[in-house]
């Protein structure tokens, strides 16, 4: 993975982790902006994780569909295939266009399911459902993961004695 790939994933993770993250943040009165700034840091780290995560993940299953994958030389991430997740992300902010969000994920997706089938062998629909239950893999558990995060964090919460 190049360098201007892994800014350009580590710009997609900050900026979709603003658009879910900051929100729950600014609903809990009492929270410092350092504390704002070190949940806003590490939620953008681990969806940029993510995000490289799903090219990976598709070829995973792809592998688990065929029967004997032919050996490639990897899915990875080209600029050209995350500059439009680089905007998905900056429209995730929530009101501010979630179908469209979606359609370009969906664009993303479709991207990634050429050099998919053109690496494993399988066809294009195929390759394309591999990315999509990867997609949906990955966003359900970071979303799973979130909620959880935040949940826990509410539970330590002090209660004010006032």
């Amino acid at each position: 993975m190049s360098p201007a790939v892994v800014v350009l994933l580590l710009f997609a993770g900050l900026s979709e982790a603003a658009g879910r993250i900051l929100p729950m943040v600014a609903r809990r009165s009492g929270k410092s902006r350092t504390f704002a700034s070190g949940v806003l840091l590490a939620g953008g780290l681990v969806e940029g994780a993510v995000f490289a995560l799903w090219p990976l993940t598709a070829e995973t299953l792809a592998g688990l569909v065929q029967s004997a994958p032919p050996p490639g030389s990897g899915l990875v991430w080209t600029p050209g295939l995350v500059a439009p997740l680089l905007l998905a992300a900056v429209l995730a902010f929530p009101l501010l266009g979630p179908l469209f969000h979606l359609l370009l994920f969906v664009e993303v997706g479709a991207g990634l399911a050429g050099p998919l089938a053109a690496e494993t062998g399988l066809g294009w629909w195929a390759a394309a459902g591999c990315v999509a239950v990867a997609g949906v893999g990955l966003g359900v558990s970071v979303e799973a993961v979130r909620h959880l995060v935040v949940r826990i964090s509410a539970a330590k919460a002090p209660e004010s004695i006032a």
